[in-house]
């Protein structure tokens, strides 16, 4: 009861029993249909990992390159990051001349120092051979073997050895802007498919970057010119020499209000002004345009010192109109007995630097007094210096010495000692010196004007009324 049949491997019951044991064979077959299995599992998974790991590389490339702004940073970029990408030995980006014949800008990277110095007096690639196929046909180019090709045109001499070859054109508003060209995987192997769909997709990208970096340059060219064409041609101040600069803050949105004067007075001195209008935008300029205008004004009628001008000019803006809150320093040149004094006066401003024939340098530190705009009922001193014959006043804005990561004190210490370095050079070039390597992290605008006075002690004696000389 309850054994197995023989015959039909049934119990009594009717119900089917285990069945044969399976065979070795049929183990191992089992085992290796589910190593393939697992294998190609594995295969997808890495697969997708490696999918996953580009196309998240590819996204930072486009964060990467679309957080540049000035446009030779962003074709350096682009060409780095496509080089990331598909882990290319070199990279090279060629901008096409305006007729689209050939490159009129050839941006290089991963050369060595030796490299680039050996092909340093070899003029760049205008766009012929191999490189020239994606001028005439700007459709994405894989090639294996570059000297085998028949358009190759050879290399210079000194030029490191390249077979493999991966060209996509770059296109900006519809039109071909230029090429990228890598070269020479680090593994060793040609380019493939995937290599070219994720450097075509990088391209996409790169053209909306340049496109960006394009309407930066024209925006911020736009707003130097506009803030140009608010600041005075200064006049002939002889005897003194003076020298200007202006230079616009790195973000076009950053429009600003500084703004630089000098003129001669009616009673033989010299009327100088620095100052900054608060904000930065188009408000902050339409402001120094009527504050600059209102102080010129009353700097040339009023013959009295300058606190007395900057609290008739703080009563008048704040009665006619409204303006943001600013800084100024006024100043006066006047002539004594033995040479030359400074009598100035604040509203919240930095010091006059003065740098003496020595190379000594020291800040006129006074008390600043309230910026314009504040309150009309504080009383505004008035200073004194006498200035060496032969030295330099120079009068500048914030945006030359702040750093949002360092101190003001920093700023002024580094300001002082580079113009101390620079002082004995001519004017012109002096100013452009501070304000090519300025301290500051380049954030804000920033205005100088500098004064030599004269190496003569003896003052010019005003001729007698009438006299033409005088």
């Amino acid at each position: 009861m309850g054994a197995l049949s023989e015959q039909d491997g049934r119990d009594e019951s009717g119900r089917g029993g285990p069945g044969p044991a399976p065979q070795p064979s049929q183990v191992a077959d089992l085992k290796l249909h589910l190593d393939s299995e697992l294998e190609r599992i594995g295969t997808q998974l890495r697969a997708l990992t490696d999918a996953k790991d580009r196309l998240q590389g590819l996204l930072d490339a486009v964060l990467a390159i679309s957080g540049e702004l000035d446009l030779s940073a962003v074709l350096r970029r682009i060409v780095t990051t496509a080089m990331d990408l598909v882990g290319a030995r070199y990279g090279a980006l060629g901008v096409l001349h305006e007729s689209g014949e050939y490159l009129k800008e050839f941006i290089t990277a991963g050369l060595s120092e030796e490299e680039r110095a050996v092909l340093s007096g070899v003029p760049f690639p205008h766009g012929r051979g191999v490189l020239g196929l994606l001028i005439h046909d700007p459709e994405p180019l894989r090639v294996e073997n570059i000297p085998a090709h028949p358009s190759s045109a050879g290399f210079p001499p000194g030029h490191p050895p390249m077979r493999t070859l991966l060209g996509v054109a770059i296109s900006v508003r519809g039109e071909i802007y230029g090429d990228l060209y890598l070269s020479e995987r680090e593994d060793g192997r040609p380019f493939d498919r995937e290599d070219e769909d994720v450097v075509v997709a990088l391209a996409g990208a790169a053209g909306i970057a340049i496109e960006n970096a394009r309407l930066f340059g024209q925006v911020r060219e736009s707003a130097e010119r506009f803030q140009r064409l608010l600041l005075p041609a200064l006049p002939d101040l002889s005897p003194f020499e003076a020298a200007t600069v202006y230079r616009p803050a790195s973000r076009p949105s950053r429009l600003g209000g500084d703004w630089y004067d000098a003129m001669v007075l009616p009673d033989d001195t010299v009327g100088v002004v620095i100052g900054d209008v608060g904000g930065h935008d188009l408000d902050a300029a339409a402001a120094m345009a009527r504050i600059h205008s209102m102080l010129r004004a009353l700097l040339y009628d009023r013959r009295t010192p300058p606190s007395e001008v900057l609290v008739q000019l703080d009563r008048t803006l704040q009665a006619t109109a409204d303006v943001p809150v600013t800084t100024v320093c006024l100043a006066r040149i006047e002539p004594y007995e033995t040479g030359w004094g400074l009598r100035w006066s604040t509203a919240g401003h930095f010091p006059p630097l003065l740098i003496t024939p020595d190379l000594e340098t020291v800040y006129l530190d006074a008390e600043p007094g309230l910026p314009l705009g504040v309150s009309t009922g504080m009383e505004r001193p008035d200073h004194t210096h006498e200035l060496p014959a032969g030295s330099i006043l120079l009068f500048f804005t914030d945006g030359l010495v702040e750093h949002h990561a360092h101190s003001i004190d920093e700023g002024l210490t580094a300001l002082a000692g580079l113009a101390a370095t620079h002082a004995e050079r001519p004017l012109t070039e002096f100013v452009r010196v501070l304000a090519d390597h300025h301290p500051s992290d380049g954030q804000d605008d920033m205005a100088l004007l500098a004064l030599r006075i004269p190496a003569s002690t003896r003052c010019p004696e005003p001729g007698p009324p009438g006299d033409p000389a005088a």
